[in-house]
């Protein structure tokens, strides 16, 4: 069953919802890309790991050190003055270890060439003083300056900005916009193929770069949201007459969220 909204479905940007449907976007997006790649070129899917301090609230594992005899402790004498001496503790911080998935094309021509790198922006890419955001900005840097194209495909309207395009120049050419495609190619390498795109609207078609003399592949990236929305559990988990849409929708967007809910959805609200 689809999403009742015509493009990007608000509600699937809740930090429950959308880990899943980044990575099933980025199956999808390979799969949709494979028949349409002309020889030698492939996508496959690769990924960045790292650990990074656990979200889940979990109160320090404190461990006194000491015999199974407990005892007060020692003290030493110094310059006639008693000084206590304190065992050591261990304070136990959880970790998580955290993988972002991402697309490649490559080329066999004659080794494996590394042609296009597309990236679906995740929660963590656009949080501050996230480690793997430093890891995605420092890789960012590295794809921009190499022979690389790089497409970095935005769903989220919060967090920090973080696609390479810079966002005042896009805005002022694009006007405002909720969510965007940036697509940057090594061979026009001032230049930023930006799709704009706002909350009430269908998903682009994207033409994603091949090498220099070989064209673009387009890739439908609504049907590549649609399959992940049929195929995953969100009709049956997002309860759209209850749930609060994060981060928050302007009133006019709340308006018309609303009345889609109402139209698709009788007696549904965003709240």
């Amino acid at each position: 069953m689809p999403s009742p909204f015509p493009g990007m479905d608000p509600f699937l940007e809740h930090p429950d919802f959308f880990p899943g449907l980044h990575d099933s976007m980025v199956a999808y997006i390979r799969e949709f890309l494979q028949p349409g790649l002309p020889e030698p070129y492939y996508a496959e899917i690769a990924q960045r790991s790292w650990v990074e301090v656990t979200q889940r609230y979990i109160e320090p594992d404190v461990q006194v050190l000491r015999g199974t005899d407990w005892r007060e402790p020692e003290s030493e004498v110094h310059g006639g003055v008693a000084v206590a001496r304190s065992a050591p503790v261990v304070v136990t911080i959880p970790h998580d270890e955290r993988q972002h998935t991402f697309v490649q094309i490559l080329a066999r021509r004659p080794n494996e060439q590394l042609v296009t790198t597309i990236e679906v922006l995740s929660l963590t890419n656009k949080t501050p003083g996230e480690k793997g955001r430093e890891l995605y900005v420092r890789k960012q840097q590295e794809i921009l300056d190499s022979q690389i194209h790089l497409v970095e495909i935005d769903l989220l309207r919060g967090g920090e900005h973080t696609s390479s395009v810079p966002r005042a120049q896009a805005i002022a050419k694009a006007g405002p916009f909720d969510y965007h495609v940036s697509v940057h190619r090594f061979d026009h390498f001032e230049d930023y193929l930006v799709y704009p795109i706002r909350l009430a609207q269908k998903l682009p078609e994207i033409a994603v770069p091949l090498l220099p003399g070989d064209g673009d592949v387009p890739l439908d990236f609504q049907a590549v949201f649609d399959r992940s929305y049929d195929t995953g559990p969100y009709r049956r988990r997002i309860r759209y007459r209850e749930m609060i849409v994060v981060p928050p929708l302007r009133p006019d967007q709340a308006e018309w969220v609303n009345g889609v809910l109402n139209e698709k959805l009788p007696n549904s609200r965003a709240k």
